[in-house]
């Protein structure tokens, strides 16, 4: 009898990873029945993205593509009346090329999408008014100017300036890969969708909204149409650490009136209730500590009132926020011990109860009974299902299924062991495919940035554990003292000490594995993004070398008198102690730089020129050190890229320098006969 051939399962590789489609934040129409959300796909060989929008039935209809023409399609929302789906896009129409980001509407039952007005500043986020007769949107404009042409004619010019030069007096200036447009601010205008005429709210006041990524969340309408609120920093000057105040605009007497203000407290994410009398918003008492938690907070608008409702619940409350139809409770995302859970907070009784567990719920909206989530797991990308009271979830899309479905992703685990303070600290593994406990395997730290989060039960696109794990390494996730979802005591334990606990919980994780008969200790790595880089710098002049075979720093704080030249250095006497001029010591006792005596342990450096949270110079002084000590070290530096790496093709580079670091620091790798073809070069091309 001939023998039958066993297909085994293939494994995820860094171009199918390319061929998922990601899946934007969803909005239901008015009935309930349909969902329309934006599916980003990208082009390796063309190193391009494209965003498309689709509508989605939630009573078991397939898909349908709504938008084809438009690269990158975004933010939809259906109108109160169901009549369109407006969204944010940049294309051509009837010959004309849209500068900036402009506003367009499409009826859901299909055809073409029509451009409303015409905002040469450009449109960042928008929200309908209830009557769907006309939008209120963000747009960055001059605050000395009036009107729309005078807007036009300014842009016109800065355009077409000769002059590359920026020039600033403000405090703020760039924020994490952009400056801030020069010499304009972000005012709320509205747009009529009949005619297109704009008018500026905002216009010969002092007002305007955050400088930093403004959007949606950071102002509503009244259900009346009548009144809009925002949040707004009423000191000078602008800083990314400002307490922001709750504003009210009358809508009909062009009055503002500011609603919500104390010196000690940050507001946000206001949200009017059903019935128009109350509105839910975040407050951060900052007044107190900068790492206090934004929870949820009320305000009457009759009585002028307004109070903490979730102060005995010891989470932190996410953007953006619904209230229920009933005025009842609100709706919003928080995490828990390395998951982020959709919730349900009543208002009555102040407790909290979990709507849909995640995994990793990121985007959620409701209208008629009908709830849809979007949300992702270690074993998967984001899904969006749709939840009724009393009804099975449905899956409303399949567009990552046919990719997946062939691949052997392997397993995840969560576990939990005693690390610093002599506390229960959480940590995430993630298995190889053909993991066989019985024999030896590499494991790789991944350790998360931040410091402030708290990953676990999540898919990550630009961190994939599973591809780490497809190299046949047992990947581990640390949430250190420090990270978010486990209470505030545990997420500030290490303000103004860093460095101290988080090391000491990735070194019990260490010793933890390391009693594990399948862990191989010659071929231990540590690698890290962001404060995770700084922790894998840190670690290399305070960890005897040889316990870990190399390491990987990614985009790394690694000295703290030089990184004052990020965009967030008004926060750094907050976290360190002390301002760098104050007190030098202190500052560079929490500084890798301080310990490069110490470094000895091989390092693959990545940083990208356009990283402003944490500037090029920290990855480039860290690299130079290595080289200048000895120590065995290479630079993956992108002058196109920013905190993260974005394009299809530097992030395939990006992988690939990745696996061939830790290859090349692999005892086993080492010890391979001449010309055998390592395991991730084969990863890299999509074999």
């Amino acid at each position: 009898m001939a023998k039958t051939s066993r297909k085994h399962p293939a494994t995820l590789t860094i171009d199918t990873l390319w061929q998922l489609a990601r899946l934007g934040a969803p909005s239901l129409s008015p009935d309930g029945a349909q969902a329309v959300a934006s599916v980003t796909t990208h082009d390796m060989a063309e190193n391009k993205a494209r965003s498309q929008l689709w509508l989605l039935s939630t009573l078991g209809g397939q898909p349908r593509a709504l938008t084809q023409c438009g690269e990158k399609d975004g933010q939809p929302r259906f109108s109160p009346d169901g009549q369109w789906i407006g969204f944010v896009a940049q294309r051509e129409q009837q010959g004309q090329k849209d500068a900036t980001p402009q506003f367009y509407v499409i009826p859901p039952d299909g055809g073409e999408a029509r451009r409303v007005g015409e905002v040469a500043t450009g449109i960042e986020a928008f929200r309908w008014f209830p009557d769907g007769q006309r939008i209120a949107f963000i747009s960055w404009v001059w605050p000395e100017l009036k009107g729309t042409k005078a807007q036009t004619k300014a842009f016109k010019a800065f355009k077409e300036r000769k002059e590359s030069g920026y020039v600033t007096s403000e405090m703020a200036y760039r924020f994490w890969d952009h400056h801030l447009p020069q010499g304009r601010v972000p005012h709320l205008h509205v747009m009529d969708i009949a005619s297109g005429k704009v008018s500026d709210l905002f216009e010969g006041s002092a007002y305007e909204l955050s400088r930093f990524e403004p959007d949606a969340s950071t102002f509503d309408i009244a259900p009346d149409g009548r009144h809009i609120v925002f949040a707004f920093d009423p000191g000078q000057p602008k800083s990314i650490d400002a307490r922001n105040a709750l504003v009210e605009l009358d809508l009909r007497k062009s009055k503002f009136r500011e609603c919500v203000r104390d010196a000690g407290w940050d507001c946000s994410a206001p949200r009017y209730s059903p019935d128009g009398q109350r509105i839910a918003f975040r407050a951060s008492h900052q007044g107190l500590k900068h790492t206090m938690p934004c929870q949820l907070a009320v305000l009457d608008r009759r009585s002028a009132a307004w109070q903490v409702v979730s102060a005995e619940w010891d989470h932190e409350v996410h953007a953006p926020l619904q209230w229920t139809p009933d005025g009842q409770a609100v709706l919003f995302t928080a995490e828990q011990k390395g998951r982020c859970h959709l919730w349900r907070f009543d208002l009555a009784d102040r407790q909290a109860e979990v709507v849909v567990a995640g995994g990793t719920v990121s985007a959620f909206d409701q209208a008629a009974g009908t709830l849809v989530s979007l949300c992702d797991t270690a074993e998967h990308p984001a899904r969006l299902h749709a939840h009724r009271p009393g009804k099975a979830d449905r899956r409303i899309e399949s567009f990552n299924d046919a990719q997946l479905a062939p691949l052997d992703l392997g397993r995840t685990e969560e576990v939990w062991f005693t690390g610093a303070l002599g506390e229960p600290v959480q940590m995430w593994l993630h298995y190889p495919p053909d993991f066989d406990p019985k024999k030896k395997h590499p494991v790789l730290h991944t350790i998360h940035g931040g410091p402030h989060t708290g990953p676990g039960d999540g898919w990550h696109y630009r961190w994939c554990w599973k591809l780490f794990a497809a190299q046949g390494h047992v990947v581990v996730n640390v949430n250190y003292h420090g990270s978010s979802g486990f209470g505030h005591a545990f997420l500030d334990s290490i303000t103004q000490r860093w460095g101290e606990l988080e090391l000491q919980d990735v070194e019990a994780a260490t010793d933890w594995l390391l009693k594990k008969p399948w862990v191989d200790k010659k071929r231990l790595f540590a690698s890290g993004g962001s404060y995770g880089g700084y922790m894998v710098a840190w670690m290399n002049g305070h960890v005897a070398p040889g316990r870990y075979a190399a390491y990987v720093c990614h985009a790394g704080c690694y000295d703290w008198t030089a990184m004052f030249a990020d965009d967030a250095f008004s926060w750094h006497a907050k976290e360190l102690g002390a301002w760098y001029w104050e007190d030098p010591a202190k500052v560079a006792s929490q500084s890798p730089h301080a310990f490069a005596g110490a470094f000895a342990t091989p390092t693959l450096v990545i940083h990208g020129a356009l990283d402003y949270r944490v500037p090029d110079q920290q990855g480039l002084a860290y690299y130079n050190t290595l080289k200048q000590r000895g120590v065995d070290a290479r630079l993956l530096w992108f002058p196109d890229e920013n905190h993260w790496v974005l394009k299809p093709r530097n992030s395939r580079l990006w992988y690939e320098e990745f696996f061939a670091w830790l290859q090349r620091h692999d005892p086993a790798q080492r010890a391979d006969k001449p010309g055998r073809k390592a395991r991730g070069h084969n990863a890299k091309r999509g074999s």
